[in-house]
């Protein structure tokens, strides 16, 4: 009634509008907001299209600001009619009010609106868990959306390094939701979709301990939930456990590159051994070759990139030849630096070498430690490079003769660096 009133008094342009969700979130928290989204009431499509906005909304209505063009969406509910994340009836009217817009979100940290004046309406406790760092759930509708599993364990890779913290209760619903089959009817789009965003955010790790905490894991991601319990030899890896040396493999990733892609390829560089027969624990012979079909399911499955795939296929297979980089004759580390593509055009190398450090350095008391077989390997790959093939490429060599004069000439160029280097 008071917008219907401000309306008839102030004409056809007034607007009821709140600034909500996560610009309102991290705006609290101090953080850049790069975002905003406005919830609207008292509207309707057709009111919204006659001043200007642009409607862009699939499944509810959603309109482009003609100007900013921030995106404005109407009030409204959603009522649960069948499984999965997409079985929700709609209903958007003038009638909805703020609060009950405000209850169908996910989280109280996400449950607060802005009116223009600065004004905050708060129902649901948001600003308290903001100021506790708490991540709690506002109402049991929360279970009835799969993805919600997934955002709230990426809220937990973007915030935890502020000390954010799961509510006990919310967990609770959530490792409930597992156990009712809910996550079964996520789809690989939208896992693959969340994942990619959580690899990207300062704590990846937590990503992954989230769904871990809720038994989400073995669901989502299997591939990664069997490396728990796995041991290894204490003298490398005195963590012990697969999962958790994976985990800090992610953590050190994300201090070395913000690059998805590396980030991804040393999450999955150790699924080998998750197969690894228990009667040769905790040695894991050939886990670099079993991963490979592992790798490939999971790739399959997520419908990952293939640029993704293709990286952390690299990573898998060699990570263990980049340890033993100072081991190497010429011509195997030539053949490798063939195989990763270094001498190619846009190659991936630096990134490679960015996941087999993030390998080594994600074990117990090693975080720290240098790891000069990346500049090694560099050295190398830059020296068989730089070799002129002009006398081949013109030469009387046809056919395969030609790739196997320059490969020799390039295993004598790495075989000179490694001299040089030995002679320091």
């Amino acid at each position: 009634m008071l917008a219907q009133l401000f309306k008839h008094l102030l004409g056809k342009n007034f607007m009821e509008k709140y600034l909500v969700g996560g610009a309102v979130r991290d705006q609290l928290l101090g953080l850049t907001v790069t975002e905003k989204d406005w919830v609207v009431i008292g509207e309707t499509p057709e009111s919204m299209i006659k001043q200007g906005f642009r409607p862009v909304g699939k499944d509810f209505p959603v309109f482009l600001h003609p100007h900013s063009h921030d995106e404005y969406a109407l009030a409204r509910t959603e009522r649960k009619t069948a499984s999965g994340y997409k079985g929700f009836a709609i209903y958007a009217s003038p009638e909805v009010t703020l609060e009950q817009d405000l209850i169908r979100r996910d989280l109280t940290i996400n449950a607060i609106a802005q009116a223009p004046d600065g004004r905050l309406i708060d129902p649901y406790g948001g600003q308290q868990d903001l100021e506790r760092r708490i991540f709690r759930h506002i109402s049991p509708a929360f279970a009835e959306d799969p993805v919600r599993i997934l955002r709230l364990a990426r809220f937990a890779a973007r915030y935890q390094h502020l000390g954010f913290t799961l509510a006990k209760e919310t967990r609770e619903l959530m490792q409930n939701m597992v156990a009712a089959g809910e996550a079964d009817y996520l789809v690989p789009e939208r896992v693959w979709a969340e994942l990619a965003k959580a690899l990207t955010e300062p704590t990846p790790s937590a990503f992954f301990y989230t769904l871990r905490a809720c038994t989400a894991l073995a669901k989502i991601f299997p591939e990664i939930d069997r490396l728990f319990g796995v041991p290894q030899p204490p003298q490398y890896h005195p963590e012990i456990d697969t999962g958790v040396h994976t985990l800090m493999c992610l953590e050190q990733a994300a201090l070395l590159s913000p690059d998805a892609e590396v980030r991804f390829a040393t999450l999955t560089h150790d699924l080998g051994k998750a197969v690894t027969p228990s009667a040769n624990w905790p040695h894991h012979y050939g886990h670099e070759q079993l991963g490979l079909p592992i790798l490939a399911q999971l790739c399959n499955r997520l419908r990952v990139p293939n640029s993704y795939k293709v990286l952390a296929q690299h990573v898998m297979h060699y990570h263990t030849h980049c340890h033993k980089a100072f081991e190497l004759r010429a011509a195997t580390l030539t053949d490798l630096l063939n195989t990763l593509g270094a001498f190619k055009k846009g190659h991936r190398l630096n990134a490679f070498l960015l996941a087999c450090t993030a390998d080594a350095r994600g074990r117990t008391g090693f975080e720290q430690t240098p790891y000069p077989q990346a500049d090694f390997i560099r050295g190398a790959a830059l020296a068989a490079a730089n070799v002129d093939t002009t006398p081949i490429t013109l030469g009387p060599l046809q056919g395969g003769h030609i790739g196997e004069a320059i490969r020799q000439l390039r295993i004598q160029a790495v075989q000179d660096f490694i001299n040089s280097q030995l002679a320091r």
